[in-house]
């Protein structure tokens, strides 16, 4: 299927590793020109060696921590115009709020909550000149379903839930798409260990991790490939009527 991504310049944040790894692949395969951003300056080498081996597009690394102040401009002057933005960044700690503290749950919230939000904010204006330009935020289930033993990364989701919601329905005013995807749990070094975490817990024991995840739907987590297509679609010219919504990529678990 011709997507309509060969040679758009998508900047994807969070991609040295998990989700935004995949995407990074992704649209690779579709012959877009990269730009791939995380604090990890090792990983993102090695990300960029892996998507060369198999894939003749551009690729730019940019090393830097998106929760600093300025780093959101810094980073969008280093890519230029950019047709796709793919915020991906964060890592928000499990556990109730007896346990996230306030420094904790601000610093979590820096990177992603605001990262989201001040990386949209870079690249919007100039989307809106041009009059064409996509902006998917993956943000994660514990949105649409909160619970009480990851309630810092639950409303921060939701929150960009609703900033997705707003912002998308009215950036279609200037030919802009701005839209969401929901993954469940997925298979990332992230996933495993907030998993080990409340199996340490709930179980007494993190080698058991793997024990509370026998009731997902198909049996499994998802793969961080399966999350990276529906990214690369909805960012695709095939998904040109979808905007201001967020899409659940659950297996649904959500209703279950």
């Amino acid at each position: 299927m011709e997507m309509g991504l060969a040679g758009k310049r998508v900047l994807i944040t969070g991609a040295s590793k998990g989700i935004g790894l995949a995407c990074a692949r992704a649209f690779a395969a579709e012959g877009s020109v990269l730009h791939l951003a995380s604090r990890d300056a090792a990983r993102l080498a090695e990300a960029r060696a892996q998507i060369l081996a198999t894939a003749q597009v551009e690729v730019a690394v940019h090393p830097i921590d998106l929760s600093r102040p300025g780093s959101a401009q810094a980073l969008v002057a280093a890519c230029g115009a950019v047709d796709v933005l793919v915020n991906n960044a964060g890592a928000i700690p499990g556990g109730s709020i007896e346990v996230i503290d306030e420094a904790r749950w601000r610093d979590a919230w820096d990177l992603k909550v605001f990262g989201y939000i001040n990386l949209t904010r870079e690249v919007l204006p100039a989307m809106m000149r041009r009059g064409s330009g996509v902006i998917v935020n993956v943000i994660g289930l514990a949105g649409a379903k909160p619970s009480f033993d990851y309630i810092c990364g639950a409303t921060g989701n939701a929150a960009l839930m609703a900033f997705t919601k707003g912002v998308g329905a009215g950036a279609t005013n200037r030919g802009v798409r701005v839209l969401g995807v929901n993954p469940t749990a997925t298979r990332t070094d992230r996933i495993i260990t907030l998993t080990k975490a409340r199996a340490k817990t709930a179980l007494g024991d993190e080698s058991r991790w793997e024990e509370l995840l026998t009731n997902m739907p198909f049996g499994r987590i998802a793969e961080a490939e399966e999350v990276a297509d529906l990214v690369v679609y909805c960012a695709s010219d095939r998904a040109s009527y979808l905007s201001g919504t967020v899409i659940d990529i659950d297996g649904g678990q959500l209703y279950r």
